[in-house]
């Protein structure tokens, strides 16, 4: 059990480091879908390829509603 919270702590900061970065540097959609997953395959080896795929999908609908919302109070 001890192994399954380190693996999803390691997880999750590794969603926090990585959708903080695309916001300070946005990209296209699918160059942004391509570094989330290469740094969550670099950072989280437990991770499987679908849930890494469907993670950097959610991690990037959040960056481009972030990225709407402030040009919306511009």
């Amino acid at each position: 059990m001890k192994a399954l919270h380190l693996t999803l702590a390691a997880l999750g900061g590794a969603l926090v480091g990585a959708a903080t970065a695309l916001l300070l540097a946005p990209e296209k959609g699918s160059v942004t879908r391509r570094n989330i997953k290469n740094f969550i395959k670099d950072n989280c080896p437990l991770a499987k390829d679908e849930d890494v795929d469907e993670i950097a999908e959610k991690i990037e609908n959040v960056i481009e509603s972030a990225e709407m919302s402030l040009s919306n109070k511009k």
